[in-house]
């Protein structure tokens, strides 16, 4: 991190973004794994903050079921994904990175509430990769960042199958519904939540980049 002078805001270089984007989500990540073990270690308790449909109490799971999971299987498969997707979005700065995750887990909270299959129980942060993948995909062409854009065409060839296969009705086997919630609130995301592009003339001062 490089200081400024006077009153402005620290410039954070590319590698203070990184690191600051690494430590957060693998602290996110070694949650989830920890609230797996205790699960399991108390009966699978927690597996009701999980969102039940159409129940007004269930309103207050719907942060809570995107950190809890159904068995260690269920976390191992979200694991990889939500640490390479968030880091790539955090490396944007880590106020806008909790914004966007913000924003996609109550919409997609929301989004199972209203429509998913009555007597079902839908938990886990699936709904958030789905998210975090659609607002990379779309963020460099509405930030009209040139980088930006090239991440998410490496994102998109990467994961888009599993995506596809994620959202269609035909998979029985997961929350199709928390998948497209998820997926359309990271788009949404990305165009609510957009960031200036910073492009400036000739000798236009560095903005400050804070995660």
């Amino acid at each position: 991190m490089t200081a400024t002078s006077g009153r402005a805001a620290p410039v954070w270089s590319f590698g203070d973004r990184a690191r600051a984007a690494a430590k957060l989500m693998l602290g996110w990540v070694a949650l989830l794994w920890l609230l797996e073990v205790v699960d399991a270690a108390t009966g699978h308790a927690l597996d009701g903050f999980g969102i039940e449909p159409r129940r007004a109490a269930e309103l207050l799971d719907v942060v809570p079921a995107s950190f809890v999971h159904f068995g260690f299987d269920h976390v191992a498969s979200n694991s990889v994904p939500l640490l390479v997707l968030g880091f790539l979005a955090a490396l944007g700065g880590i106020r806008q990175f909790a914004a966007v995750a913000a924003m996609i887990v109550v919409v997609d909270g929301l989004g199972v509430w209203l429509v998913s299959p009555e007597h079902s129980n839908t938990a886990g942060a699936s709904g958030l990769v789905f998210g975090l993948f659609g607002y990379l995909l779309v963020r460099g062409f509405v930030d009209r960042r040139f980088l930006d854009v090239v991440v998410g065409l490496a994102v998109g060839a990467t994961w888009g199958s599993s995506i596809l296969l994620g959202i269609s009705p035909a998979n029985t086997s997961v929350s199709w519904q928390g998948h497209l919630f998820g997926l359309v609130a990271g788009v949404a995301a990305a165009f609510v939540l957009r960031r200036d592009s910073g492009r400036g003339g000739p000798g236009a001062p560095a903005r400050p980049l804070v995660p």
